[in-house]
């Protein structure tokens, strides 16, 4: 059990073309890539932008004075 041999990843190479064609591997790994890329872009928009900053230390600012 310790490698798998060529004729393994034949087989599961085979066993993928059937399930899923030539065309819709190539597909789904497209929507990887969006999926990625959107997730990235999500996680740059969770950073605090500069006028997020300033109205976060008003609104502080405020509550400290008031």
């Amino acid at each position: 059990m310790g490698s798998l041999s060529i004729w393994h990843w034949i087989i599961v190479l085979v066993v993928v073309l059937l399930l899923f064609g030539r065309g819709k591997i190539p597909e789904l790994m497209g929507d990887v890539a969006k999926g990625i890329k959107s997730f990235k872009k999500g996680m740059g928009e969770d950073e605090p932008t500069p006028e997020t900053k300033t109205v976060e230390n008003k609104a502080e600012n405020a509550k400290d004075h008031g």
